[in-house]
């Protein structure tokens, strides 16, 4: 069925399966554990800085995030993108963002985010499980 787990987040999509025994979901064919809840402080050390995720949440820095997932680059009405973001023309979702969020800058080279990235993959897993559960 659709939807998120309180804890461990996914986007079903994007998500084959979630084994409730072990709370893993099955992520490119390999089981990842996500953890929404260390997510949300993943996100608020490195990105409430900038961007808010709530509806009707105003831009900072960067762009609200609410309905990120299933948007495409550069989308988010009110906000000025640079036009490598708006050119880029990928849809967001759990992959997507896994690659974006290892290094912005190489993934939409000309973006104007200055995020480094994050380079463990729990790390990303979580920030991810967080941003599919707070952006619906």
């Amino acid at each position: 069925s659709s939807g998120i787990n309180a804890e461990y987040g996914a986007f079903s999509n994007c998500f084959s399966s979630f084994c409730t025994t072990t709370r893993k979901f099955c992520f490119n064919r390999k089981s990842v554990k996500m953890s929404a809840k260390n997510g949300a402080k993943i996100f608020k050390q490195r990105c409430d800085q900038c961007h808010t995720v709530e509806a009707g949440g105003k831009h900072k820095t960067g762009p609200n995030l609410n309905g990120l997932i299933g948007r495409k680059t550069g989308q988010m009405a009110g906000f000025q993108y640079t036009k490598a973001n708006i050119d880029k023309g990928i849809t967001w979702s759990p992959e997507t963002l896994d690659v974006y969020l290892t290094n912005p800058k190489k993934y939409i080279p000309g973006t104007k985010m200055v995020f480094a990235g994050l380079k463990k993959k729990k790390d990303r897993n979580d920030l991810i499980a967080y941003l599919v559960k707070s952006t619906k």
